[in-house]
């Protein structure tokens, strides 16, 4: 299909690969970003979490010994050095993330990025 998609992908991770799967099942080929190896950057993070409708600490992964080394729960920290750690700690961030049509979708589970495509 001519749908432009892109998966945040991490192919270690099992929801990740069910999501991949299931967009190859629907006919689809997206474009796969292994984000652990080439993360997003703050400008990008910062339009991932507006098409997310997300805040940056709920895009965190709060179980990660990154969250709770870097004090990622710390009231005080902004917006922008939320994003930072998700920047330079790529692992933090949930995934997979689906964008597609201009929309963005967590798959998790797998079946919620159908309803951006």
């Amino acid at each position: 299909m001519s749908t432009d998609i892109t998966i945040y992908h991490n192919p270690r991770c099992s929801k990740s690969r069910a999501t991949l799967e299931l967009l190859r099942e629907q006919g689809y080929e997206p474009r796969i970003v292994e984000y652990l190896k080439n993360p997003p950057s703050e400008p990008e993070l910062e339009a991932l979490l507006k098409l997310l409708g997300m805040e940056p600490r709920e895009l965190m992964r709060h179980k990660e010994e990154e969250y709770t080394r870097e004090n990622l729960d710390d009231p005080g920290l902004s917006r922008g050095e939320l994003i930072m750690a998700l920047h330079n700690h790529p692992r933090l961030m949930e995934r997979p993330i689906i964008l597609a049509n201009g929309k963005a979708a967590l798959g998790r589970p797998p079946e919620s990025v159908l309803e951006i495509l």
